[in-house]
């Protein structure tokens, strides 16, 4: 397996170009559950952090959130004035960089399959910033009918779900996006019924990426890589049963079926069931010379997309898409320990349940606390007193609400340094 391919090419069409590397986070996978500590009105670690921070303790902070040189004399006087270290840092996420350059860049990779953080802005990154910035629930990621847009402020193009041009334009004005960017939802502007929404999944940023030509198992996978921290390589499982594996999958690659029981099965016995949930979406590109410029996200309510029945010669007596039912194998076996939510029933129909599934788990938790703290520590966790602190901030981030910009002050107050 190269490049973190989940599987050899000869297994089927998984829509991954062999080029691509994609970042396995660190700790993401592992699931963190320990009680945080009640401090200055907020779950935090106290410890040394019961009162504001030294002067240059705020700076380090307000670097490391906002990229940006030091704090005006007024801001650093009200970090250092604050009652602990995290109100201090919550200051410091009011600077438009944070969300022009912190939040966009982290989101940035999660729209393209190169994983490369040099991509426009698209409607998928300018929905991460609006969300980290109002404070929405970030567990809604992967359901909700939600879009952020420029404001008529702005002086942009008006959103248009066939191309780019408005985020273009924003990037080419240097809009600020803490000041105009504006929700609304996408069955609002792109046709598609709220029902089949599923928040940054069906964006056209996503669409044009992972929903393009293939056979929508990219937008599975790299929905698990990029909000589970997990690629599929970590979550093989060769017990699960194989009867929704599609037909376009050979049962004898290179014509050994023993690779096809010990490798394929791992991936797609779990991940078919599950990508059935995209049945009816496709991206149509139709400029062909400049792929993603133009075109649109597809929804074919009740009637699958052709991308779903290709190669069906590969293994006749595979399973044949008739629906966008999905089932969610992995809530048994190896892969419990990814954390699925009790109060869900592990199966559905459409992407929006389905991105309910992903985004209720442990692991999509632990993923975003991770990350966050890798990008704002500049290094992953590794020690024990880093693990305490992660288990306390997935507490917090669920305690409030699964704010974003809540784990991102933690995370700068733990390595303010002394």
């Amino acid at each position: 397996m190269k490049n973190g391919m989940a599987m050899p090419a000869t297994c089927g069409r998984f829509d991954a170009p062999s080029s691509v590397r994609p970042r396995v986070m660190s700790g993401g996978g592992a699931l963190l559950g320990a009680a945080a500590f009640l401090c200055a009105g907020t779950l935090f670690s106290c410890g040394a952090f019961a009162a504001g921070p030294s002067a240059d303790q705020a700076t380090r902070m307000y670097n490391r959130i906002a990229g940006v040189p030091p704090p005006t004399a007024q801001i650093l006087a009200e970090m250092t004035s604050a009652p602990d270290p995290v109100t201090a840092a919550l200051i410091a996420t009011q600077d438009p960089a944070f969300y022009d350059n912190t939040v966009r860049n982290m989101a940035a990779p999660w729209t393209n399959r190169d994983q490369s953080v040099f991509v426009p802005l698209n409607d998928y990154t300018a929905t991460v910033v609006g969300m980290v910035r109002d404070n929405l629930p970030f567990n809604t990621l992967l359901s909700a009918d939600i879009l952020y847009v420029a404001d008529s402020a702005s002086g942009v193009p008006a959103y248009s779900p066939a191309n780019n041009a408005m985020y273009l334009a924003m990037d080419e004005k240097n809009v600020d996006l803490k000041a105009h960017l504006v929700r609304t939802t996408q069955s609002a502007l792109t046709g598609i019924p709220s029902t089949a929404t599923a928040g940054v999944l069906t964006t056209r940023g996503a669409a044009s990426a992972f929903f393009i030509n293939g056979t929508n198992r990219a937008m599975f996978r790299f929905t698990m890589l990029n909000h589970l921290c997990n690629d599929l390589p970590t979550v093989m499982d060769i017990t699960r049963p194989p009867d929704r594996i599609r037909q376009d999958v050979t049962r004898s690659p290179g014509g050994v079926s023993t690779l096809f029981l010990n490798n394929c099965i791992g991936c797609h016995s779990g991940m078919d069931p599950m990508a059935q949930a995209f049945a009816y979406y496709n991206f149509n590109n139709t400029d062909t010379t400049t792929a993603g410029t133009t075109g649109q996200i597809v929804y074919t309510a009740g009637q699958v997309q052709p991308k779903y029945h290709i190669n069906t010669t590969n293994f006749p007596e595979g399973f044949n898409t008739p629906d966008d039912s999905w089932s969610n194998r992995w809530r048994t076996g190896p892969n419990e320990i990814l954390g699925w939510s009790a109060s869900l029933p592990g199966s559905g129909s459409g992407a929006k349940t389905l991105g309910m599934e992903l985004e209720s788990s442990a692991a999509f938790t632990s993923c975003q606390v991770t990350r966050v703290f890798k990008d704002v520590c500049l290094r992953a966790p590794n020690t024990a007193a880093d693990v305490t602190q992660i288990n306390s901030m997935v507490a917090s981030f669920q305690a409030h609400q699964y704010s974003l910009r809540q784990v991102f002050a933690e995370s700068a107050a733990y390595c303010m340094g002394n």
